[in-house]
């Protein structure tokens, strides 16, 4: 049900994970370093940005580990689940970091502070650098991953502001132009909190398990109408188990046939499922339309789709 699934981050492993948050540990205590001989307390600051980049990076390889586990007891569909958990938790953070720098920025333009030399800009370059390394490490699993994704828009964020950091310093350095610092902090603000409230729907979402974004409800309904031996369907659940799995669950009308029968067409439409819409854990139950359109009363199959949202 749940067991070893690895989808979203095929490709990309746990060492290249456990490297980045090395490397971004290592980094804030490079810049916390930095800080101290400069007498920089933004630059300190900075380093507690990244030391939350590396937390980020931490709990999504922890999310990603519990995500391995096999179904049990108490979660029978598997802890497929964990990353997306992860990765609202990341999205949240990187959203707050946006609006940070936004406040940041208006903060520091109202009231400007002195830059500590080119003691920040290269100690910010040397940051920016570490920042590539660790982008190109969780790059490959960020393409499929909302878990590693988050994670990695962190990095992404903090390489950006270490790049602003090198522009606005050098621009004020040399032309007291302090509206750089003002403009570029804004732009990256913006970046952050476009990238984190894109993906955040998707991620509620999934976890609320609503209809795949993919699919459309309507003509999966159609579809399992079409299938052949059957006559109707009602009761149409349809979501996601986690990023890449999906799940549905059915009841067929079908007319008169041996148990044997009513087996074919359940395996028919289960193949239809896969291949048409990924839906690779489909439970369907069948039951004798003219049955219960006489001993219910409910609304015949005839009535398409309407009767098939029922209970949804």
């Amino acid at each position: 049900m749940g067991a070893g699934h690895d989808h979203g981050t095929e490709g990309m492993s746990d060492a290249r994970l456990i490297w980045a948050v090395i490397v971004n540990v290592l980094l804030t205590v490079a810049q916390i370093a930095g800080g101290v001989v400069s007498g920089s307390l933004s630059l300190i600051a900075d380093a507690l940005h990244n030391l939350n980049d590396a937390a980020s990076l931490a709990l999504a390889l922890f999310a990603r580990r519990i995500s391995r586990r096999p179904a049990d007891k108490l979660m029978t569909f598997g802890y497929g689940r964990a990353e997306l958990v992860a990765a609202l938790i990341n999205l949240t953070t990187l959203i707050i970091v946006g609006l940070y720098l936004l406040g940041e920025a208006v903060s520091r333009y109202l009231s400007p502070e002195p830059i500590a030399g080119w003691t920040v800009v290269i100690v910010a370059g040397v940051a920016l650098a570490i920042d590539v390394v660790t982008a190109l490490l969780v790059r490959s699993g960020a393409r499929n991953s909302l878990n590693i994704k988050a994670a990695f828009l962190h990095n992404v964020s903090d390489a950006l502001a270490s790049l602003g950091v090198i522009v606005a310093g050098t621009l004020i350095i040399l032309y007291d132009l302090y509206v750089a610092d003002l403009a570029v902090t804004v732009l990256i603000a913006a970046y952050v909190l476009h990238q984190g409230l894109s993906l955040m729907p998707r991620t509620v979402r999934l976890l609320m398990g609503a209809v795949p974004d993919d699919v459309e409800f309507h003509s999966l309904v159609s579809a399992l109408q079409a299938a052949e031996g059957v006559r109707g369907v009602h009761h149409v659940h349809v979501w996601s188990l986690d990023e890449h799995r999906r799940a549905l669950e059915a009841h067929l009308e079908v007319g008169d046939g041996t148990l044997r029968e009513i087996e074919e067409i359940k395996e028919d439409v289960r193949r239809m499922l896969a291949s048409r819409f990924r839906i690779e854990h489909a439970t369907l139950e069948a039951c004798f339309a003219d049955a219960r359109v006489h001993e219910t009363g409910i609304v015949p199959a005839e009535s398409g789709s309407a009767a098939a949202g029922q209970g949804r």
